[in-house]
């Protein structure tokens, strides 16, 4: 059977390892795995969730509300924008895909720092686009800036504030001086998935989702729910824009594409303010621990304005061979070397969790030596 030939430089998404395998692969008691590899809200989802989701559990043969006007709603007034400016997608990955296949093809270019989410590169490929990449890991925008100025084809720059998987962040009026330069006819994503975080840690950080869609009408911003919010399992995301980039975006919906029981936690979940602060002040707590850690050890890791922390192992410990080491006693995280780094990214968990980790890690780590 013949495919598109654009599928065969596409290399598979690989997720973070689940529990269940490490169950079947090492033979250990699910009860003593710590998954620190897909940036999970470790504090699991707000009560007020879980108990809204309950009640409506015999709703679950019937299609949800596919306007989606409750969930709208509560985002129009979180933002403070109209609510034909707000779609909703099955995590904001689906709200990706719509906007590259919307916008790229394959006689266009699109343009992402080398290490970032690996879903823009699939997606894009996916068109047919070419991919375009700046030198640094990191996002470096006189570096973004100098490709897009050297090609006039790029119909699409990824900008993934805070960045997937290594945790950087860029002020906001640093974004801003970018995006003026930036022609109209180019679409920008803004992927504020971590953006909650970025916003607690630092104001500088903060991107507001009506100011960045005013003053630029040509950048999408999207949020997802699986964060901070906790709702990983649901896949509910979203993505703010002015109306006519939603309304063609729109025309590549599915029907229904969420669900009744993640449309109604989403809805809920917006509403507890007190769960998502506290799962932030909390991540940042145990953070600290980590860069300490880190610290004490001599790992040089990336200031990080998200749930997760990047230790760079550079010519010290193989990246591959750690995560192997911890996967065997328990210890799920996720190695970089797919990206090209010797680097491991770690979530950060709870208290109990994190002394595990800082326990086994350095026994693994300081092995041999």
């Amino acid at each position: 059977m013949k495919f598109n030939e654009e599928l065969k430089d596409i290399k598979t998404y690989s997720a973070g390892k689940p529990i269940e395998l490490v169950v079947r692969d090492y033979g250990i008691d699910p009860k003593e795995i710590v998954k620190l590899a897909s940036n999970e809200n470790p504090y699991g989802s707000s009560p007020k969730v879980i108990e809204a989701v309950k009640k409506i559990c015999d709703k679950m043969h019937l299609y949800p509300d596919d306007s989606m006007y409750e969930l709208k709603e509560g985002l129009s007034k979180r933002f403070n924008v109209d609510k034909e400016q707000v779609i909703i997608g099955a995590g904001s990955d689906q709200i990706l895909e719509f906007a590259t296949r919307a916008k790229a093809n394959k006689n266009s270019s699109v343009l992402m720092a080398k290490t970032t989410f690996a879903m823009y590169e699939i997606y894009a490929k996916g068109v047919g686009a070419k991919i375009l990449k700046t030198a640094s890991h990191q996002h470096n925008l006189d570096e973004f800036l100098d490709i897009y100025n050297k090609h006039n084809d790029i119909s699409v720059i990824f900008l993934c504030m805070p960045n997937n998987p290594l945790g950087e962040c860029l002020k906001k009026s640093d974004i801003y001086g970018f995006l003026s330069k930036i022609d109209e006819d180019t679409l920008v994503i803004l992927d504020g998935a971590y953006q909650e975080f970025a916003s607690y840690k630092d104001r500088d950080m903060q991107i507001d989702p009506r100011d960045i869609t005013d003053k630029f009408p040509n950048v999408l911003y999207l949020g997802t729910f699986s964060k901070a919010y906790g709702l990983g399992g649901m896949r509910v995301g979203y993505g703010i824009a002015k109306e006519e980039i939603v309304k063609n975006l729109m025309k590549l919906r599915p029907p229904f594409n969420i669900t009744t029981l993640s449309l109604k936690a989403a809805v809920e979940a917006l509403k507890d303010n007190t769960f998502v602060e506290n799962s932030i002040k909390n991540s940042f707590i145990q953070m600290k621990r980590y860069e300490e850690f880190a610290t004490d050890l001599g790992i040089e890791f990336i200031q990080s304005y998200t749930n997760f922390i990047t230790f760079l192992l550079k010519n010290k410990k193989n990246s591959t061979q750690i995560s192997n080491s911890l996967l065997k006693k328990g210890i799920i995280i996720r190695d970089l070397k797919a990206y090209g780094l010797n680097a491991v990214r770690i979530t950060i968990g709870k208290t109990k969790e994190n002394d595990k980790f800082f326990k086994i890690f350095s026994s693994v780590y300081n092995a041999g030596q």
